[in-house]
């Protein structure tokens, strides 16, 4: 299982401890996306963002075309990026560049001040990330 992740809000007058996880998640500007495995440390990392990032699981389709937008190069052995990306048997920095960088969402945010279950869009999303990354393709 991967997640997509995406900067909501920019990192001024953010904590020192916040700017530093987010460089080390390799999110540097607002609308870039990356993906990583889900696994304890990350979950970590992603508890101590969430109030500057979304996130959620990622479909098949949904990174296919993420990966065609970043690279349309990789349009010949594109089966084999997914499963590999999919499975965590490598990481997006191993294929293409380690940040995806993405338009502004189509009709915009529902507000960047509050979490995803409050009608706002931080946080984690499930399954919904893939809804507003095909609105930011």
């Amino acid at each position: 299982m991967t997640y997509a992740v995406i900067q909501i809000r920019s990192t001024i007058n953010a904590k020192h401890e916040v700017a530093d996880t987010l460089k080390m998640l390799n999110l540097h500007r607002v609308n870039n996306c990356t993906i990583i495995p889900k696994n304890n440390s990350y979950q970590g990392m992603l508890q101590k963002t969430k109030d500057y990032i979304t996130w959620g699981e990622i479909k098949e389709d949904t990174l296919k075309k993420l990966l065609l937008h970043t690279s349309p190069n990789l349009k010949a052995n594109m089966e084999t990026i997914i499963k590999d990306l999919l499975t965590n048997k490598k990481k997006l920095q191993e294929i293409t560049h380690p940040v995806i960088r993405l338009h502004p969402p189509l009709k915009g945010y529902r507000g960047i001040k509050k979490p995803y279950s409050m009608g706002g869009s931080l946080g984690y999303r499930g399954e919904e990330i893939n809804e507003l990354i095909m609105r930011m393709v």
